[in-house]
C-alpha cells in the first residue's frame, strides 16, 4: 500500500464537519455504538429514521455534538450487519468503491457506464483494495451507487456490499439497501468534495477480510429456497406427497396445483422456517407438507374468486370454471381446501401442535370467507362505502392469506407469541397495501378493469366519494348503488377521478399502509426473517424498480468536483 500518499491526504485537508477529526474519536464513537446496540437489544434491518433516531440518543446519551449524527447512523447500520456480512462467503459480496478515491493528478484510467477501469498504476488507494479483494473472490465495482449493484443483488449473484462513500451519497443509496435488506458494511469518506479524498483504511480492511462461520448466524438463500420451492410443485413432487386414487377430479386439481405462479405463500412459509431455525433441523417433509398446504388453500381460492368475479383467464390461460365448467371447479376447489388440511394432519409432529395449526389455518380461512362475503353480498344490495369500510373488507379478504403462510411457518418453527402477533400485524397491514395497490392498477391501466372499479367496493371511489363535493360527489353515491349510472356517466366519472388527483391519494395511503407494514418489524429479533420480510415488501410494491442512482460519469468529478450526487428518480 501506498502509505505516502495515504499520509499526505491526511495531513494536508480536513474531515468534513459531519465527521470526528480524529482516528481515535470515531474509534470512540465506534465502541460506543456496539454497548448502544447490545443494551438496547437492536436487531437489523434498521430503516433510515430508525438509525437516525437511535445515532440521535446515542450522541445525547454520550455528550457528542448532534453534527455526527448521520456518521453514527452508519455506524450503528455497521455494527448491526457486520456479523452477517462476515458469514457469508467472499464470492457472495461486492467491494463497492468510489472514483474520488483516485489521484486525480496522476490516474488516467477511463470510465465507461459501469465505473472506473482501474489499470492498476499503484498511485493511489483503490489499485490495492481492489487487487486484493479480488483475489480473495469479491465483485469489484468503482462507482458511485451503480444501478448494476441492485441487479446483482436481484441475480443472487451478490449478498453482501461493502461499500465506500460520501454521507450524502450514502443516505441516499440507503434506502434501496434498506429496500433489499441487503447486508452492507459502508465505510465514510472523511473529506468533502468528490475528489482526492481519504478513507479510515483499517476500516475498510476490516470489512473486507472478515469472515466467520457461525452456524448461529442467520442467513438465508433466497436463490436457494425459491428453487427449492418450487421443485415441490412439479406433478411428480405433489404425487409423492398426497396420495391419490386416480380420479379425474384429483388430476385435475394436481394440474392446476402445478401451474406456474408466484407462490409467494409457499415460499414465505419455507423462508420463514428456515430463518427461525438456524439451530434445529426440522425435516423437510414437514416444511414441504406445510406450504403445500398453504398453496392448496390459495389455489383454492382462486378458484372460488374467478368464478365470483366472472374471471375467464388466470396464468395466461383458461380459468378453472371456464374450462371445465363452474360445478368441477367449484368441486376441484372444495377438494384442494380438503388436501390442505389433510396435508396438516399428516405432519410428523406432537398433536397439540397439529391441533394449533389446523386451528389457525382454519381461523384465517374463516376471516377470508367473511370477507369475500361481504362483497358478494354488497353485489347484491350496493350501496355507498367509507374507506374504512372498504379497508375492513380487504383486510379481511387479503390479509389473512399472507397471515397463515407465515404463521404456521412460525409455528414449525417454534415461534413464540410476541414474533407470532408482529406476524400478523405485520399480514395485515401487508394485506390491505396489496389491495390498495390493485385498485390503483385497476384505474391506471385503461381497460375493463376500469370498470370494475366501480361495480366492487375500491378504495378508488371511496376515496373520490369522501373527497368530492356537490353535484359530483351526488353523482358518485348514485353510481355506487346504480348500474346504469356507472354505464352511462362511466368517462364522467373517470373525468371526476383524474380531477381529484385520486391516483395520488390512492398512492399516499398505499405507502402509508405500507410503511405501517415496515414498522412492525421494528419489534422482531431475527434479523434473517425481519431481513426476509422487509424484501418481500419491496419485491411485490416493485421498489427495486424505482432504483436510481449517482451519476457517476468522469465529465462530473473532473470538471465540479463540489457538485454533490444526484439520485434519479
Amino acid at each position: 500500500m501506498n502509505d505516502s500518499n495515504l499520509a499526505l491526504i491526511y495531513n494536508t485537508r480536513p474531515t468534513q464537519t459531519e465527521v470526528p477529526d480524529t482516528l481515535k474519536e470515531r474509534e470512540d464513537l465506534r465502541q460506543l455504538v456496539i454497548d448502544y446496540i447490545q443494551n438496547n437489544k437492536l436487531c437489523a434491518p434498521l430503516g433510515l429514521n430508525e438509525l437516525k433516531h437511535h445515532a440521535t440518543e446515542l450522541l445525547k446519551l454520550n455528550g457528542w455534538s448532534p453534527q455526527y449524527v448521520d456518521f453514527a447512523a452508519v455506524l450503528i447500520n455497521n455494527a448491526l450487519w457486520r456479523e452477517t456480512v462476515a458469514a457469508i462467503p467472499y464470492n457472495k459480496r461486492l467491494l463497492l468503491m468510489p472514483q474520488c478515491l483516485r489521484s486525480a493528478e496522476k490516474c488516467r484510467a477511463p470510465i465507461d457506464e459501469i465505473g472506473l477501469l482501474c489499470e492498476h498504476c499503484g498511485s493511489c488507494i483503490i489499485h490495492d483494495f481492489k487487487r486484493q479483494a479480488e483475489d480473495l473472490g469479491y465483485a469489484v465495482l468503482i462507482a458511485e451507487g451503480s444501478p448494476i449493484v441492485m441487479t446483482l443483488i436481484e441475480t443472487g449473484q451478490i449478498e453482501a456490499v461493502v461499500g465506500v462513500s460520501c454521507l450524502s451519497t450514502l443516505e441516499k443509496v440507503f434506502p434501496y439497501m434498506e429496500a433489499g435488506a441487503v447486508p452492507g458494511v459502508a465505510i465514510p469518506l472523511l473529506h468533502d468534495g468528490c475528489k482526492n479524498t481519504a478513507i479510515d483504511t483499517e476500516w475498510l480492511w476490516e470489512a473486507v477480510y472478515e469472515i466467520s462461520d457461525n452456524p448461529s448466524i442467520p442467513r438465508l438463500d433466497l436463490k436457494k429456497e425459491r428453487e427449492r420451492v418450487d421443485a415441490w410443485f412439479t406433478q411428480e413432487a405433489l404425487e409423492s406427497l398426497i396420495e391419490t386414487e386416480g380420479t379425474q377430479t384429483e388430476a385435475i386439481a394436481m394440474e392446476w396445483m402445478a401451474l406456474d405462479g408466484k407462490r409467494w405463500r409457499p415460499f414465505l412459509t419455507a423462508c420463514t422456517v428456515s430463518a427461525l431455525t438456524t439451530d434445529t433441523k426440522i425435516p423437510v417433509q414437514n416444511i414441504q407438507r406445510i406450504a403445500v398446504a398453504v398453496e392448496c388453500f390459495h389455489k383454492a381460492s382462486l378458484i372460488h374468486d374467478d368464478i365470483e368475479d366472472g374471471d375467464e383467464i388466470r396464468y395466461g390461460q383458461e380459468t378453472l370454471h371456464a374450462k371445465y365448467g363452474i360445478p368441477v371447479a367449484l368441486n376441484t376447489g372444495d377438494l384442494l381446501i380438503g388436501w390442505g388440511y389433510q396435508l396438516l394432519s399428516e405432519l410428523d409432529v406432537h398433536a397439540d401442535l397439529i391441533a394449533a395449526l389446523i386451528n389457525s389455518a382454519s381461523h384465517a380461512h374463516r376471516i377470508m370467507c367473511l370477507g369475500q362475503g361481504e362483497e358478494l353480498v354488497w353485489s347484491k344490495n350496493p350501496r355507498c362505502l367509507s374507506s374504512d369500510q372498504v379497508l375492513d373488507i380487504f383486510r379481511k379478504k387479503t390479509s389473512p392469506a399472507f397471515d397463515v403462510a407465515l404463521s404456521l411457518g412460525a409455528m414449525l418453527s417454534g415461534a413464540n407469541d410476541s414474533e407470532l402477533e408482529c406476524l400478523h400485524q405485520y399480514s395485515e397491514a401487508m394485506g390491505l397495501a396489496y389491495q390498495i395497490r390493485d385498485d390503483l392498477e385497476d384505474y391506471l391501466v385503461p381497460g375493463e378493469d376500469q370498470h370494475r372499479l366501480l361495480e366492487r367496493p375500491s378504495i378508488i371511489m371511496a376515496l373520490a366519494t369522501e373527497q368530492a363535493h356537490g353535484q359530483s360527489r351526488h353523482l358518485l353515491m348514485r353510481a355506487w348503488q346504480e348500474p346504469d349510472v356507472r354505464e352511462t356517466e362511466f368517462d364522467v366519472i373517470m373525468a371526476l377521478f383524474k380531477d381529484l388527483e385520486i391516483d395520488k391519494n390512492a398512492h399516499v395511503l398505499m405507502t402509508q399502509t405500507k410503511t405501517r407494514a415496515i414498522d412492525t418489524l421494528t419489534h422482531l429479533q431475527n434479523t434473517a426473517l425481519k431481513g426476509l420480510l422487509r424484501r418481500v415488501i419491496s419485491k411485490i410494491f416493485g421498489d427495486f424498480d424505482l432504483m436510481g442512482c449517482c451519476n457517476d460519469s468522469q465529465t462530473r468529478h473532473d470538471s465540479d468536483p463540489d457538485q454533490g450526487s444526484t439520485a434519479a428518480e
